[in-house]
């Protein structure tokens, strides 16, 4: 009886310490799991590539390498801009969204274009804002119309006068039938009555490449934001009519805005941004969204844009999304009116 009694007294002792061991790994498992949670995400810790759908040279190739050199000195890892024009910036696009990986080293820096112009132009578009991500917008411009240096028209209101009268001779060029400039034309040309089908678009795959077939003579009409069509103006080659914002231009004070002429009702604005694929971690997201905000506090990233004539005009992620929303409600409108849908 006693060599049993003993075996027990053991056999208790031993479950005793099993127990509490047990105990005391399932109770550390928590704190252990809270700690990594608080850690600081590790990102990034590889190259970065900062996709442009477009031409280098344009809006959009300029404000995304001002942040690659913004973000690559705060992060201390190389960020590349890589240009992928074509396809009115869809080419670039479903690369970004839908080829590369969902981890964060990717990024897809876009405009109205690439997002809610082309599928406010397409019935059955490829791409549509709900296969972005979006992370903040960067900057805004104001549209501006080009024309060659020695054309007859002194501005924007004797130019749709002939343009009314002579709209089948109107060239004007865009990175796509549902491109940036496209809407543009078909805002002011619906403002002005005159029939957008009448005229042609000649393609460019670019800012940079509709204004040099301007000065080329090749097309008629430019319409980028001011920035884009600065530096041929400043140049002498082109000439510019008009521009879209509140109060004349800086760069350019003997240029009237659109409203001083008249025209009340374009609203086009330019923009571009920060998307990812659908897939990528949210805490990846937010680490960009953070990171722009605080670019649009730095002066020294303000003086860049200043440099390549863009005005800061930052949304965070959710903001953007809302604005993105309805505004390809408000373009798919404009399409559908102007015959550019498909």
């Amino acid at each position: 009886m006693r060599k049993k009694s003993l075996r027990a007294a053991i056999y208790s002792f031993i479950l005793a310490v099993v127990l509490a061991a047990c105990s005391s790994s399932t109770t550390s498992r928590p704190s252990t799991s809270g700690g990594n949670e608080k850690q600081e995400l590790a990102y990034p810790t590889r190259q970065i590539e900062l996709v442009v759908p477009f031409a280098a040279g344009g809006g959009v190739d300029l404000a995304a390498r001002a942040v690659a050199d913004y973000l690559s000195e705060k992060w201390g890892e190389p960020i590349v801009v890589t240009n992928k024009p074509g396809g009115g910036g869809i080419i670039g696009a479903q690369y970004a969204l839908k080829e590369a990986r969902p981890d964060g080293y990717t990024v897809l820096v876009n405009n109205n274009s690439s997002t809610t112009m082309y599928e406010a132009g397409n019935s059955n578009p490829t791409l549509t804002i709900d296969d972005n991500k979006f992370a903040s917008r960067i900057a805004g411009g104001a549209l501006a119309f080009g024309v060659k240096a020695d054309a007859e028209w002194k501005d924007l209101k004797e130019f749709s006068e002939w343009v009314k009268k002579n709209p089948e001779k109107l060239t004007w060029a865009s990175v796509g039938p549902s491109g940036f400039s496209a809407f543009g034309v078909a805002e002011w040309l619906k403002a002005i009555g005159a029939d957008f089908k009448k005229t042609s678009m000649v393609s460019s795959e670019g800012a940079a490449d509709s204004t040099a077939k301007v000065a080329g003579g090749h097309v008629v009409l430019a319409v980028h934001t001011v920035g884009e069509l600065a530096a041929l103006a400043e140049a002498g080659k082109i000439k510019l009519l008009a521009v879209s914002s509140d109060e004349r231009n800086p760069l350019f004070p003997d240029v009237p805005t659109v409203k001083e002429l008249g025209f009340d009702q374009l609203t086009v604005q330019w923009w571009t941004g920060l998307s990812f694929a659908p897939g990528t971690p949210d805490e990846i997201v937010k680490k960009w969204d953070e990171a722009v905000g605080q670019m649009q506090n730095d002066e020294a990233f303000i003086e860049e844009l200043e440099k390549i004539k863009l005005e800061p005009a930052y949304l965070n992620s959710s903001e953007f999304a809302k604005a993105v929303k309805e505004e390809k409600e408000r373009y798919t409108k404009l399409a559908e009116e102007a015959g550019i849908r498909k």
